[in-house]
């Protein structure tokens, strides 16, 4: 699952959205006049931001809900059939961009092409589940490569000219196993973990200059990268019942947290990571059967 986005919306925008301080940063400070417009918390109109890996999955849903909150959104993925149908489904302020997010060129192409973003929300991720002694070089690589190395590149492509504004929020998608592993797991988890302490490395640095960094930590959630687990029913009862919600989740499940994280109602939430694990992580979810 590489990334991919649009060309052609040239620019960033002078303004920032309705009743914003700092856009989608972390500066201002001083309260709009008249006191927030709590009713507007949550729009993005005039926003531009990119999506990458928005062909499927927990991307194509925050493509979509970011679309529905204003934000002009660039649907960034390797698989320009999947990013083209997402920015139909998100509606006429989206557009795709073919992006490998493996191909440094590609990558500091894209963001030349998009101009100063208001938001970023990487998505992209790979896993595969073995234990570490049946893992090969190649497959660790990739996992690798897909869940931190492409989201270190993004960030040095795209931060730098949300810092010259004075503004910016970017937001990747983690996972619980960050935090809590299980056999199987290790090379998936110990490469989440790294990103989120790289985007807490970042928050610190890029700070000072009104950029936000976060990221999301899902749960199970229904998607071509556990298809695999889905597959199998005792796995997915298996892992339905280790959440306090005793369910998987959706997608869409997820956007909610993505679209909080680039709005004006997160403005000082920066080196955070928002679970959204259906209580899993808070309830020490047990994993049965054995890899």
């Amino acid at each position: 699952m590489s990334g991919a986005a649009d060309t052609g919306r040239g620019g960033a925008r002078g303004a920032s959205g309705p009743g914003d301080s700092g856009g989608a940063g972390g500066g201002g400070g001083e309260p709009a006049v008249g006191g927030p417009d709590y009713g507007r918390l949550f729009r993005l109109d005039g926003r531009r931001v990119a999506v990458v890996g928005g062909a499927s999955g927990i991307g194509r849903e925050a493509a979509r809900a970011l679309a529905a909150q204003g934000a002009e959104v660039t649907v960034a993925d390797r698989d320009e059939q999947g990013a083209a149908e997402t920015a139909r489904l998100a509606g006429p302020g989206a557009a795709p961009y073919p992006l490998d997010v493996l191909d440094e060129d590609a990558l500091g192409e894209a963001a030349r092409a998009w101009g100063p973003l208001d938001g970023l929300v990487v998505t992209v991720g790979h896993n595969v589940r073995k234990r570490i002694a049946d893992y090969s070089a190649e497959e660790f690589e990739r996992v690798v490569a897909l869940n931190l190395r492409a989201h270190f590149s993004l960030v040095r492509a795209c931060a730098p000219a949300m810092a010259a504004r004075g503004r910016g929020s970017v937001v990747s998608l983690a996972s619980m196993r960050a935090f809590q592993v299980e056999p199987g797991q290790g090379v998936y988890a110990a490469s989440k973990a790294g990103l989120v302490q790289l985007l807490r490395t970042a928050a610190a640095e890029w700070g000072p200059q009104g950029v936000r960094f976060n990221a999301v930590a899902p749960g199970v959630v229904r998607t071509p990268l556990t298809d695999q687990i889905a597959a199998d029913p005792e796995w997915y009862d298996a892992y339905a019942r280790a959440s306090a919600l005793q369910r998987w989740a959706r997608a869409d499940e997820i956007a909610g947290a993505v679209v909080y994280l680039v709005s004006d109602a997160s403005t000082f939430v920066t080196g955070s990571v928002l679970t959204v694990d259906g209580g899993w992580t808070a309830v020490d979810g047990r994993y049965d059967p054995s890899v």
